[in-house]
């Protein structure tokens, strides 16, 4: 396997670990924080957890929406981690934005309450086995939409609600690898952007 360039969101939330991680899978990162940095090759993209309303109007700020939105759409690899998720979704059940809107999925924002606002759990991940899962102000995916039926892979349930899923080049998790010392998840995207 040749080395892979990473690129991370760099502009808000959680994406100095996702960096971490992929460094120590071998890969190269780059972080994407103004629009100079869409120049460079970059073989797949990290939405991180932070803030998806400051997330998604940076992006938009910043002018790195159209160009990011227009790569996941050709294919390039994308793995959305909590708000990283809420950007790609298709439909938000509680927000009326869209932001990218690639991946055919309903998802509901800060679906847990503020009760469970964290929580820690350990499920079976398809393909990968059991992995610990870091849930902060979590999403959920509520439904996956009809247009995405064939090609939307549920990956992961915690507690009867669809916690991870993979449709072509986009990987969609509602919680935080990037905080658990298991490294899998972000092994199986890297696999992701060899194809």
């Amino acid at each position: 396997m040749s080395k892979k360039t990473i690129a991370v969101l760099a502009v808000q939330g959680a994406f100095a670990e996702h960096i971490d991680r992929m460094k120590a899978l071998g890969a190269e990162c780059i972080e994407l924080r103004q629009k100079a940095d869409l120049d460079q090759e970059f073989d797949g993209l990290i939405l991180p957890g932070g803030e998806s309303t400051v997330q998604g109007k940076l992006l938009r700020e910043l002018d790195m929406f159209g160009s990011l939105q227009e790569k996941i759409k050709n294919g390039l690899p994308v793995f959305g981690t909590c708000a990283g998720l809420i950007l790609l979704a298709q439909e938000l059940s509680n927000d009326e934005h869209v932001y990218f809107g690639t991946l055919p999925v309903r998802v509901q924002r800060n679906a847990y309450g503020r009760q469970l606002g964290s929580f820690h759990a350990e499920q079976e991940v398809k393909g990968i086995g059991t992995v610990p899962m870091t849930f902060i102000r979590a999403p959920y995916i509520e439904a996956i939409e009809e247009a995405g039926e064939k090609e939307v892979e549920i990956l992961a349930v915690v507690d009867n609600r669809i916690v991870a899923v993979r449709c072509r080049n986009q990987l969609g998790v509602a919680f935080h690898p990037e905080l658990d010392a298991d490294n899998r998840i972000h092994e199986m995207f890297l696999q992701m952007c060899d194809h």
